[in-house]
Formats: structure tokens, C-alpha cells, sequence
């Protein structure tokens, strides 16, 4: 991918055939006949069709996932047959990462540069890591008294739906997909409407690996109907989402209206970042900073969309932020100089750029960005954008952008720090700059975060869990935890 040039891109975008049915029971499926159309916000045109589901699809789903489950060989394999299966679509991922990354550059505007060495990378090496794993896991056997034997097991909890946003579309779907499987349940997955594309190439090539009609299932439309749909569904057994805080609570209201199925939610975030003056090297720090808030065009939960530096080294440090961002190459995402592509549509535009006209009106100052750019691209562009003197009350600095808008706020010791940190209702990430050990354990334990980055951020691989606290949600990805929203816990005692 490394030697392809835009040219090349542009293409292979032309000559591209895209998806555009249900993926359902191993067989492309076209639904009811209804349909929408899926928009590039590269450039504002229609890429193709695709089928817009409703509750007979998500029933036909998921009727395939429960039969799959109930009466096929998934979940009786063998854990390491599975893990097998599972290492089939990882080389198969590898095979097509090509045409993989220039769907997902194409669908939501990732820079074709962090599609392929990052998307793609990270859906690769989760399916590879869980099939790794899949047939490593262990039961117990408590020590109890001598005439009684004691078996703790596990097992897979049925039929999982799988709901994923736009913003990491392949991804996010295969930490929920792969412990799945690993664990020996079927998955109905519902993209974003967005997004679909990618997923349903996932879909595919799933069925193309080998897995059984009906293991994995990909039905497409938005998030009222069939999103709706699969949430009230009574014969699925567990719910995973991403998105956000007000949708999360719907889920767990379907969950409360149909059959209590379990709801594991990674939902919102306004992560702050806290740079101390005793950082190791300030000028990383603040170039880290720049980095994280317009990496994916700041449309990421974790993030550092507060950057909380002490008083005595803040304009310093903002300094630095503003040069990076007046620096960042924003481009056509199929540009493989492109550092930052386009937003995720022309009404997710207009909402960031509500938000920056809020923090004007609420005295914020702009330092830069905020304007609309490459307005005769037709697609949806924004500067990077950078505020600071902004008051914790202000909305920049509680309400989740999900743009590459960044909010500047100064402290003058530690405990402020700490406190302006966890004064949000998110609980996702965060991130922390010292050189003192003991700083870095005590603030870290402080923070109210499921993540806390220590002089980085972003970093990590699958041994480590993902998730949140608070109202970012419950439940982890990634690491073996990931496997316990997939399985059910029995104790069997047998009377010896």
C-alpha cells in the first residue's frame, strides 16, 4: 500500500464494486426493497445503494443467528476449531486490506493512510489475537469439601447483536465480533447507516472463510428501525453497542421492554489530558496533544478534547498545539500525504461547527480553525480548531464535540487538575504528563477513567482492556475480559 500514489487511489475508487445487501444466513439478501443511499463525505456523492432494513430483516437474522446457535456446529466445535476459523478471516483480511481500507476512506473519510495502517491493522490482529486465544481458556475446579466435587464453566450466551458506529466502522465491529465467536455465539451486527459498506464486505468474507450460514449475519439500516429492532428483539441473548450516551440509554430500555438481555455499552467521552510542568519533554507532550484531538478528525470517544496544562507552562504549550494544527495537511482523504480527511457528513459538520459557534457566543477564545475548508471538494472539511480560555462551565468543556476541536484550561496545582478532570459525566480516558512516579500512580488512581495514558496517548495493544465508567458505559473490550460479555458462568457440584 505504501508505494500507491493518489492517483492510483482515486482509481481504484472509480472501478470499486461496493456491497449493498443484507448479508444474512451466508447469502447476500436484498430485504423488502427498500433502500438508501450511502454518501461520500470525501466529496458529497452517492456511492451506491443499500438496502435499508427493518424489523423483517432483523428477524430473518436473526432467526438464522438462533438456529446457527441452537441447533449448528458453531458452538459445538472445539475451541480451537473455532480459533482456526477465526484465524481464516484475519489472513483473508490481510488478503483484501487493500480494497478494505480505500471502502472505509471512502464511507466515513479516514485518510486511506490510517485506513490501511491502522483500521485495517487493528481488525486484523483482533481477529488473529482471539483466535489465538479461543481454545487457551480455562475452567475452575474450587478446592470444597472431600466429598463433593465442584465445576465452575463457561459457555457461550447465545445470540449476540452487535450495533457499531461510523467512526472506526471495522474495528469497532471486530472487538465485538471476535470474542463472539471466540465464545462460541452467533452475531447479528447492525453499521451505521453511515458506514455500512466495510461491514458488509466483513460479512462476506466471513462466509467466504468458512464460518456456518448464520454465525455471522449484517443487516443494514438505521439506528430507529432496525437498531430498534434488534434491541427489543427477544431471541437475542446479549447486546454490544458503541455510540452515544443517548443512544445507549435506549438499548437499555429495549433490554428493560423485551427480554432483560444483557446490555454492554461503550458509549461517550470528553477525556482530559493533563500536562504537568514537570513532563518529561513538553514539546512531545503538546505535540501528542495536537495529534490525539485531530487524529480521525477528532471523531474518536477517547479523544484528549481537553488539554489541562498548569498556569506556568500553558501558553507555552498552547503554542505548540496551535503551530501543529495550522501545520496538519487536511486533504482528500484518498491522498496518501492527507494527515486529516474529512468529517463523517455534511450534518455532523454542521454540529461541530454549532458547538465552535457556542464557544464563541460563551467567550471562549479561538486560537485556530473553525472554519469550514476545501469548500469546492464538496465534502465535509473543517479546520483544525483549538480554544483557550475556557471556563469548565463552558459547553466546550462538558458537552462531547466529536470533531477536531480542541478546549484549552488552565490549574495551578495538582488537586484542581484532578478535580477539573473528573468534573464531566464521562469516564472514558485520560491522559497524564510527569516525570514523578508517584504522581503518575496517585493521579492515575484518582481519575475517574477506564483508561488512564501516562506520557503517551492512544497506546496499548489487545492484552489490555477497553471501556469506561460512569456514563461511558459498562463492560470491556479487548483483553480476555472481553470474553466475559460472551459467556455465562455455571456451577455444577456432583456429590461424590
Amino acid at each position: 500500500m505504501l508505494d500507491v500514489t493518489h492517483e492510483e487511489w482515486l482509481r481504484r475508487a472509480k472501478e470499486l464494486d461496493l456491497p449493498g445487501a443484507h448479508h444474512i444466513a451466508g447469502a447476500d439478501e436484498p430485504g423488502g426493497g427498500a433502500s438508501y443511499a450511502v454518501v461520500s463525505p470525501r466529496d458529497g456523492q452517492v456511492l451506491t445503494q443499500v438496502a435499508d432494513g427493518g424489523t423483517a430483516e432483523v428477524d430473518a437474522a436473526v432467526a438464522a443467528a438462533r438456529r446457527a446457535f441452537d441447533t449448528g456446529p458453531w458452538p459445538r466445535l472445539a475451541p480451537a476449531d473455532r480459533g482456526r476459523a477465526l484465524l481464516r478471516i484475519a489472513e483473508l483480511l490481510e488478503e483484501r486490506r487493500d480494497r478494505l481500507a480505500l471502502t472505509v476512506s471512502l464511507e466515513m473519510g479516514k485518510p486511506i493512510t490510517d485506513a490501511y495502517a491502522i483500521e485495517l491493522r487493528a481488525a486484523i490482529n483482533t481477529f488473529r489475537w482471539y483466535g489465538q486465544l479461543a481454545d487457551k481458556l480455562t475452567d475452575e475446579s474450587p478446592h470444597t469439601a472431600p466429598d463433593a466435587l465442584a465445576l465452575v464453566t463457561r459457555g457461550p450466551t447465545g445470540v449476540v447483536g452487535a450495533v457499531v458506529p461510523w467512526n472506526f466502522p471495522l474495528t469497532l465491529a471486530s472487538w465485538k465480533i471476535a470474542p463472539a465467536l471466540a465464545a462460541g455465539c452467533t452475531v447479528v451486527l447492525k453499521p451505521s447507516e453511515n458506514s455500512p459498506l466495510s461491514a458488509l464486505l466483513l460479512g462476506r468474507l466471513a462466509t467466504e472463510s468458512g464460518l456456518p450460514p448464520g454465525v455471522l449475519n449484517v443487516v443494514t439500516g438505521d439506528g430507529p428501525t432496525a437498531g430498534r429492532a434488534i434491541g427489543l428483539h427477544p431471541d437475542v441473548d446479549v447486546l454490544a453497542f458503541t455510540g452515544s450516551t443517548a443512544v445507549g440509554r435506549h438499548f437499555l430500555r429495549y433490554a428493560a421492554d423485551s427480554n432483560l438481555k444483557r446490555v454492554w455499552l461503550e458509549l461517550g467521552g470528553k477525556s482530559p489530558n493533563i500536562i504537568l510542568p514537570d513532563a518529561p519533554d513538553l514539546e512531545k507532550a503538546a505535540a501528542t496533544a495536537a495529534w490525539g484531538i485531530f487524529f480521525n478528525q477528532g471523531e474518536m470517544c477517547t479523544a484528549p478534547s481537553r488539554l489541562l496544562v498548569h498556569s506556568s507552562i500553558a501558553e507555552r504549550v498552547t503554542e505548540t498545539v496551535v503551530r501543529r494544527a495550522r501545520e496538519l495537511r487536511v486533504g482528500d482523504p484518498l491522498d496518501p500525504g492527507t494527515e486529516m480527511g474529512a468529517l463523517a457528513g455534511e450534518g455532523h459538520l454542521k454540529r461541530v461547527r454549532d458547538h465552535i459557534g457556542t464557544g464563541l457566543d460563551e467567550g471562549a477564545r479561538l486560537r485556530t480553525g473553525g472554519d469550514r475548508t476545501r469548500p469546492d471538494s464538496g465534502g465535509s472539511f473543517l479546520e483544525p480548531t483549538v480554544f483557550d480560555q475556557v471556563d469548565p462551565g463552558m459547553r466546550l468543556s462538558r458537552e462531547e464535540i466529536f470533531g477536531p476541536v480542541l478546549s484549552v484550561l488552565t490549574f495551578d496545582d495538582l488537586d484542581e487538575a484532578v478535580a477539573l478532570a473528573n468534573a464531566t459525566e464521562y469516564g472514558l480516558a485520560a491522559g497524564l504528563w510527569t516525570s514523578d512516579l508517584s504522581t503518575a500512580h496517585q493521579v492515575s488512581r484518582a481519575l475517574k477513567a477506564g483508561t488512564v495514558w501516562v506520557n503517551c496517548y492512544e497506546e496499548g495493544d489487545l492484552t489490555v482492556p477497553f471501556g469506561g465508567m460512569k456514563q461511558s458505559g459498562n463492560g470491556r473490550d479487548k483483553s480476555a475480559h472481553a470474553l466475559e460479555k460472551y459467556t455465562e458462568i455455571k456451577t455444577t457440584w456432583i456429590q461424590l
